[in-house]
């Protein structure tokens, strides 16, 4: 620090005066050599230029020593000099244009970075959402996705593109275009897989999934096996279900798109076939994509010998649980002939079966402590294993669904029937019979129960003045009759609840009841894969014009899906069962904030620091085993820039009438 002075009138003598400033020096951000003023000392009387040299060098000694137990370079041995030092000192401190530690208090310790700030400058800006992110990218490192695109001589910007479009896929489902904007926006991704953020649009975006597709057969088996080696599993027993989503268009140029049987009721759109075998941990073993008109057992044949690459390395097969619908003797056969064991329902009524008179009924529980009642029988003709399942929650189920489709029934038969009286009601013999049709069709478990009676009439002749057809209307052509009456009932000897709850097992092996039950109660995880993608992961509906387009979005959901299982496996095994969309939910109200604030010095203090994790998010994090903040803090200091044009004088005159 230094006196600069400058000429300026003293009112208090009526005469010009020299007045004293107390000045810093200090370079800014480019280099530049700026003052700043410390104290307005006012019109100085009665110092020499040797005492105001002697009190700038002590003022500057002191402001540098702050707080440390050091000796004065300088004995004050004149007490004008000494008045003066303590009086600017004291003043310093006061207007705190210095960082000075409190009288009779210790030295602040080692690694601690204080800065006095003004409160009214602190702002707060560029707010992100940072926890589900940052969860999801050590899921991956986890999984080790990232050394593998590495290991298959992938670049580090486009490993980068990729992590960072995965996880948007599990944090954030949407279009590439939205998800671009997500990022730029509102996420804190891009900063932890290092991607430029600038860099980021929809069509990189496109450009990546292409990418990821290509490798879609070796990610597979490479997270199959690394999920094995992480929680110890044999994969024992498999299970293989499919299930479709349709399109948004009408994909005229698509050779994948197709109209088939919809499973979300949508007969009016194309379809995809998602083919999924997983494990009962919920891992995917592999995956393919078919055409939407292809049905449930035909696609058995196309994937049973990938089974073993995609499981274990170990000698022993897995057991094959699939659901009624692929459970055709066809695909029975095939998976014996290719030395795997099953469990399946049975496709057809069991009626002619033999319970055996050795084998007590066991009784089991479900999730829900409801009893089950499991009991093994025959069939004649069969060498097959079948258990019969009796469930009474299942059956009162069933019994309400069978009440409620039967009124649905008797109903839409009513307004059949009520029309064969209106005037201008459908009468017409086909037209009737093609109401009576769909209304089975649509209700196809009750329509088989009801024996229906129509009587037909010739059509009455319209009367024409003077005119005569002579055409004669017989009674069996349908297209000139008329429906007069109209019966129905339910056949005779026929119980529409004697089957509900009761259901059958059929497996290739003997084994206890309860380990058979055991095993096909995991198709449920694979009901629940399919509902954690097309719900939570939005893969329904596809927008997609193109074939290459629609398989990498469907990977890359299988891919985020990945990271949903890897976390929620572990979440479940110490009692956390929320759903994904809730994890997520949870997780983002951890943030990313840079806080400003200026200090003393006019230097703007920035700070970019995460949030502390909130006692959900941190027992996540403790679950996981993962770390709970990215980075601790990144801290900048930036000094005020200079006005341009600035105008700098050493000495200047202000007058004062």
């Amino acid at each position: 620090m230094y006196f600069k002075v400058s000429g300026r009138h003293n009112p208090a003598t009526n005469q010009s005066g020299w007045y004293y400033r107390l000045v810093e020096s200090y370079r800014n951000s480019d280099g530049r050599v700026c003052h700043r003023t410390m104290l307005n000392l006012g019109f100085l009387e009665g110092l020499s230029p040797e005492q105001m040299n002697v009190i700038q060098k002590i003022l500057t000694q002191r402001a540098d020593n702050q707080g440390k137990s050091l000796f004065e370079a300088f004995q004050i041995g004149d007490p004008i000099v000494s008045q003066y030092v303590e009086e600017y000192y004291a003043r310093l401190v006061s207007e705190k244009r210095i960082d000075a530690a409190p009288a009779k208090t210790k030295a602040p310790k080692a690694g601690k970075d204080w800065h006095t700030i003004d409160v009214n400058s602190i702002r707060n800006k560029d707010v992100r959402e940072v926890g589900a992110e940052w969860m999801c990218l050590q899921a991956i490192r986890q999984l080790g996705m990232d050394t593998f695109l590495s290991s298959q001589g992938w670049e580090g910007e486009q490993v980068q593109l990729a992590l960072t479009h995965i996880i948007g896929r599990a944090v954030y489902p949407a279009s590439e275009l939205k998800t671009s904007s997500w990022i730029k926006e509102n996420s804190e991704v891009c900063e932890l897989t290092g991607y430029d953020i600038k860099k980021i649009t929809k069509d990189k975006l496109y450009g990546i999934s292409q990418k990821l597709y290509g490798v879609k057969q070796e990610m597979e088996q490479h997270l199959s096996l690394r999920t094995n080696e992480l929680f110890d599993i044999e994969d024992k027993i498999i299970l293989y279900d499919l299930t479709n989503t349709y399109f948004e268009g009408r994909m005229l140029s698509s050779s994948l798109a197709k109209f088939g049987r919809s499973k979300e009721k949508r007969s009016d759109a194309k379809l995809v076939v998602l083919a999924l075998v997983i494990n009962p941990e919920g891992f995917i073993k592999y995956s393919d994509i078919f055409q939407g008109n292809i049905s449930d057992p035909a696609t058995l044949g196309a994937i049973i010998d990938n089974l073993r690459q995609r499981t274990s390395s170990s000698a022993h097969k897995a057991i094959v649980v699939i659901d009624a619908g692929i459970a055709s003797d066809g695909n029975l056969k095939l998976i014996k002939e290719k030395g795997y064991e099953y469990i399946c329902v049975t496709r057809s009524n069991m009626k002619n079966y033999i319970a055996l008179a050795n084998d007590a009924v066991v009784t089991v529980r479900d999730n829900k402590q409801q009893r089950i009642e499991l009991c093994q029988v025959r069939k004649q003709g069969h060498s097959d294993y079948f258990l019969k399942i009796e469930s009474h929650s299942k059956e009162l189920k069933e019994r309400s669904m069978n009440q409620q489709f039967q009124q649905r029934f008797q109903e839409g038969m009513q307004k059949i029937a009520g029309s064969l009286t209106k005037k201008g009601g459908i009468k017409q013999a086909d037209k009737v019979h093609e109401r009576i049709g769909r209304l089975k069709q649509k209700f196809p478990s009750i329509g088989r129960y009801y024996d229906i009676e129509v009587e037909v009439a010739p059509k009455p002749e319209k009367k024409d003045k003077g005119k005569k057809t002579g055409k004669q209307t017989k009674e069996n052509d349908v297209e000139n009759t008329i429906v007069t009456s109209l019966k129905w009932q339910v056949k005779e000897s026929m119980d529409i609840n004697a089957r509900s709850g009761v259901y059958f097992l059929q497996s290739s092996i003997e084994d206890k009841e309860k380990v058979l039950w055991d095993g096909y109660n995991a198709i449920r995880e694979i009901e629940a894969t399919f509902r954690v993608l097309k719900t939570d992961l939005d893969l329904r509906p596809i927008f997609h014009k193109k074939d290459e387009t629609t398989m990498a979005h469907l990977n890359l959901g299988l891919l985020a899906y990945w990271l949903v299982n890897t976390i929620r496996h572990q979440l479940k095994k110490q009692g956390i069962n929320s759903q994904w969309k809730e994890i997520v939910r949870t997780m983002n109200t951890q943030k990313a904030v840079t806080t400003t604030a200026q200090n003393n010095h006019d230097q703007i203090i920035q700070i970019r620091r995460c949030s502390e994790p909130n006692e959900k998010v941190k027992r996540i994090y403790d679950i996981l085993k993962y770390k709970p903040e990215p980075y601790k803090k990144k801290k900048y200091v930036v000094h005020k820039p200079d006005l341009k044009n600035a105008y700098s004088a050493d000495t200047e005159i202000i007058r004062s009438d």
